[in-house]
């Protein structure tokens, strides 16, 4: 019996071991993942900081700056379909954050949101930019609010796409990936076990209608930029330090710059309740939702989003 029991223990560790040597995923070579996913437009720029940021600078060159910052785990191609729709008009310039893309892991290794909004001044003064409206999804959306109470003189607008920065409900449920890496049991099993099906589950609980919108080269983008040697490791710590993160939301009054807020009504991520509180809490701020958009209102609805832009930048730029 004894001798029977130990057979099935050994057999359980024994697929234990296999399922789990199927599940670990290996870093990805920086050289490999920069190749595949550089354009014409791409610049790698080292900051002070010794960061190597990469940045793409497009649209209308003389046009008035929109700088554009992406969420928690995205990376600057996600601001694709607005230099589309507004190049024609302003000067476009995304950035990949700290721990993100192509930028990746940092000497600093600090991915909290004021070493981003440090990072982010650090572009700005780099490229000469003077004064700027910052564009902000998500986690940038949280950068942007921070750049602007820190730096207030180099920023004439926000542009608030389903922003963070506001306190959480103690009933907010995350989805996907965002789940997992709540626990520090999940976030060390980020940094091995990261398989593609988990990329594209998190990504298609953000938008409003998943079997139109997200393809199987995105799944592949999010996910061989999250495998760049470096990346996991700094989300890991990134998503450590987010219980200690202090919300904004006190100090929003205080913002004393016109505001837009973009919201799509089936956000589960960041819910739009929480967009009427930031309006609310932002003087000078529009609030504009979309019944059709999830998470990724600029991506799931380049036309319509890009328009509300262009009639908030006519009040802007004068």
């Amino acid at each position: 019996m004894l001798k029977k029991s130990l057979k099935i223990m050994l057999g359980l560790g024994l697929l234990l071991a296999v399922t789990l040597s199927l599940l670990v995923t290996f870093d990805l070579p920086r050289p490999q993942v920069v190749a595949k996913y550089v354009n014409q437009a791409s610049v790698f720029k080292t900051l002070p900081s010794g960061a190597v940021a990469h940045i793409r600078d497009q649209g209308l060159r003389d046009g008035p700056v929109i700088l554009l910052i992406h969420g928690s785990n995205a990376s600057l191609h996600t601001w694709e379909p607005w230099v589309q729709q507004l190049g024609d008009s302003f000067r476009l310039i995304s950035i990949d954050l700290p721990g993100h893309g192509l930028t990746g892991a940092t000497p600093e290794a600090d991915y909290g949101v004021d070493a981003m909004s440090r990072f982010v001044k650090q572009i700005v003064d780099a490229l000469d930019l003077g004064q700027v409206t910052l564009a902000g999804n998500s986690m940038g959306g949280s950068v942007s609010l921070k750049f602007a109470l820190d730096y207030p003189q180099q920023t004439k607008a926000l542009i608030l796409v389903s922003s963070s920065g506001m306190s959480r409900k103690a009933d907010e449920q995350s989805v996907g990936a965002f789940k997992l890496v709540g626990t520090d049991a999940g976030r060390l099993a980020m940094r091995y076990i990261t398989p593609r099906f988990l990329v594209g589950w998190t990504l298609r609980g953000s938008v409003r209608d998943p079997d139109t919108f997200i393809t199987d080269a995105m799944v592949d983008r999010y996910w061989e930029l999250l495998l760049m040697e470096g990346s996991r490791q700094a989300s890991s710590q990134r998503f450590a330090n987010y219980a200690n993160r202090q919300a904004l939301e006190p100090r929003l009054p205080s913002l004393d710059v016109p505001a837009l807020l973009l919201w799509g009504e089936h956000d589960r991520l960041i819910p739009l309740d929480t967009g009427q509180r930031m309006a609310q809490a932002i003087a000078n701020s529009q609030l504009i939702t979309y019944p059709q958009a999830g998470h990724l209102a600029h991506e799931e609805l380049p036309a319509q989003t890009a328009a509300d832009v262009r009639g908030f930048m006519r009040g802007v730029v004068r």
